[in-house]
């Protein structure tokens, strides 16, 4: 049986030479069984144009480098099979990331500042021992913290936010993901309140439409809508009582 000629149509776009537009360039390409994008892209750019950029580290879905839109929707390449798309797919690099080329973004910076505005990190007064035993937590909450560690910041759920797209401040999924990871930690030892002051916002929990592309979007499953009803309920209560001077 013959193989699927398939044609794949890419955005290019070298933001440092501007005078060139973006455009759309098809490639042409032999299917084969098993076939991810991710080999795809690596034989067109191996045997058809050297210059065409874009992302990848694993190969796994696990570093989350090869983020893009296929087809209009947010994914990885190295988890989407050719078998499961049409003749024709189109591929366009994440929005709201700074685009450095063709279809590789910036997603390092943006998380950095998320990381940044969110303070992910431990809260605690308690000073560090090496020679302390384990601080031991309970077996279904390390479960739940995992679950919003398995994030792997591919920008995913970013880059398909209705928000995030026209809000830049807005910190999306990925960034409430991250509040609500600190808020089950119970070595961290901030205050409703003070978690109010990080979250509690249009640009944070508050920000949020609801349309939940987000977890539709999110190629490792991570439990966003979850995550999401989890911070703002806790926002939604921490703002009553702040109201009532507690």
């Amino acid at each position: 049986m013959a193989s699927r000629e398939l044609t794949f149509r890419i955005l290019r776009y070298n933001p440092e030479t501007p005078d060139v537009k973006p455009h759309l360039q098809d490639f042409h390409l032999n299917e084969e069984p098993g076939m991810t994008l991710f080999i795809v892209l690596n034989r067109l750019r191996e045997e058809q144009d050297p210059s065409l950029r874009f992302d990848f580290v694993c190969r796994a879905s696990i570093c989350g480098s090869c983020g893009m839109l296929i087809n209009g929707k947010p994914n990885l390449a190295c988890k989407t099979l050719t078998k499961a798309l049409p003749d024709v797919t189109t591929l366009m690099p994440l929005p709201v990331f700074k685009l450095l080329g063709d279809l590789s973004v910036d997603t390092g910076v943006w998380f950095r500042d998320v990381s940044l505005r969110t303070e992910s990190w431990v809260h605690t007064d308690e000073v560090f021992d090496p020679d302390a035993a384990e601080e031991k937590m309970d077996n279904e909450l390390a479960k739940e913290i995992y679950e919003a560690e398995r994030c792997i910041e591919c920008g995913c759920c970013i880059g398909g936010c209705a928000t995030a797209n026209i809000k830049p401040s807005f910190i999306g999924a990925a960034g409430i993901n991250r509040v609500a990871r600190f808020m089950m930690d119970p070595r961290d030892k901030r205050t409703e309140q003070e978690y109010f002051e990080v979250v509690a916002s249009e640009d944070g929990v508050f920000g949020c439409v609801g349309l939940m592309a987000c977890d539709d979007n999110c190629p490792v499953g991570v439990p966003l809508r979850s995550q999401l009803a989890y911070v703002r309920r806790k926002m939604a209560v921490a703002g009553w009582h702040m109201g009532r001077g507690r």
